[in-house]
């Protein structure tokens, strides 16, 4: 794989980390800013949410750019971002800077795919941008407990200046590493939202949205599920949430590798795994070796998925990639918001949480059912050349 998927990686290791670090810091953030421990949690869903408004936006704003430029602007607002976070004053100021930063995430990762995708030949894109997205778990397995250690340790502060220092090297990463290609496409930001009139692509973007969701529907209650359900103490979550990374790390990796050799039958395959894995949990949940096996083989499926989700929005958007690449990281984020939503819609019923991992499952069969329709209409355009 080319050097430039490195400082890319890294850069995905460093907006990982800032993403995810303060929910280990929100009781010093609330305590500090004297705020209560639900407010200093919108934190968490400001974040979410300026992904998914601010992507496509920033997209639009550079449209027109060579995407190297782009990259560096944006890692540029990813770095202030922090540095704001570090310097916050009171919470409103925290929550501004967190939307600053979080304008940067969905449109890196989106530029950045396509980048990583234009750096290799054809037969190892969805490798290079699973290669690309390890930093990203990585950050759940090193950033995020290195962050919140040091959060506890000298202050929440220091753990935002020590993310903005990270960002200072995946900056001077990508301007030394990545090529400088001025490949904005032929018409910027027009010729971009022309290609959304595509509704495959629209298919694809909900191919995200709900293949992504089910994993959410769990992993947004997987610390009370793991306390009452499995009977693990804190202590052991956090265990179980590391090996959770790990099998991210590793799926990440197979997704990618799948993807590369067939991409729609392979992503079939790992919704099928992912809905059955799920539905395993739902019994597995009651003991604490079987659970902490099923959440490893889980976070394995979960992120197996991501290489050829993404890869198949680029595939539909190939004339100008740059927003439909960046819509689909918003699109994971709706799919968490919603995996949220409707987990804790269950438990307001009065499901129980062990019912959680079946209703993940019926996402991810919806996710499936959608998947096969999108391969059924690839079928009559793979079919012209043959008449032709």
């Amino acid at each position: 794989m080319p050097i430039p998927l490195l400082a890319l990686a890294i850069s995905a290791f460093a907006i990982g980390t800032t993403e995810f670090v303060i929910m280990g810091l929100l009781p010093q953030v609330a305590q500090d800013l004297a705020v209560s421990l639900p407010s200093a949690g919108l934190l968490v869903s400001g974040y979410a949410l300026g992904v998914a408004v601010g992507a496509p936006l920033l997209a639009m704003v550079t449209s027109r750019m060579p995407r190297k430029l782009a990259l560096q602007l944006l890692m540029g607002v990813f770095i202030v971002g922090n540095v704001l976070c570090a310097i916050a004053g009171n919470y409103s100021m925290l929550m501004i800077a967190r939307v600053v930063t979080s304008f940067a995430h969905g449109s890196f990762f989106g530029i950045g795919a396509v980048v990583a995708a234009s750096l290799v030949p054809q037969e190892k894109r969805a490798s290079a941008i699973a290669l690309m997205f390890t930093g990203l778990t990585l950050a759940n397995v090193l950033g995020v407990p290195f962050g919140t250690f040091i959060g506890q340790e000298f202050g929440w502060r220091v753990a935002f200046w020590i993310v903005a220092a990270f960002g200072v090297l995946s900056l001077a990463g990508v301007t030394a590493l990545v090529p400088n290609r001025h490949d904005a496409g032929p018409t910027g930001l027009g010729h971009e939202v022309r290609v959304l009139k595509d509704p495959q692509v629209w298919i694809a973007l909900m191919m995200t949205v709900l293949g992504f969701g089910g994993v959410f529907v769990v992993f947004t209650y997987i610390a009370p599920i793991l306390e009452q359900v499995s009977g693990f103490t804190p202590r052991g979550v956090t265990l179980i949430l590391v090996i959770f990374g790990i099998g991210l790390t590793v799926g990440n990796t197979i997704g990618g590798k799948l993807a590369d050799r067939a991409l729609m039958p392979s992503l079939m395959g790992i919704l099928v795994a992912l809905a059955m894995i799920m539905a395993i949990f739902a019994k597995t949940s009651h003991s604490q070796i079987a659970a902490g096996i099923t959440v490893f083989v889980w976070g394995i499926a979960a992120f197996a998925t991501v290489p050829p989700l993404q890869m198949r929005v680029v595939e539909k958007a190939t004339a100008a990639p740059n927003l439909a690449s960046t819509l689909n990281i918003g699109a994971f984020n709706v799919g968490n918001a919603g995996g949220a939503w409707l987990g804790g819609l269950a438990i307001g019923h009065g499901y129980a949480l062990d019912v959680l991992p079946w209703v993940a499952a019926g996402v991810t069969v919806l996710a499936l059912a959608l998947t096969l329709v999108a391969a059924r209409m690839d079928a009559p355009s793979a079919a012209v050349p043959q008449q032709v």
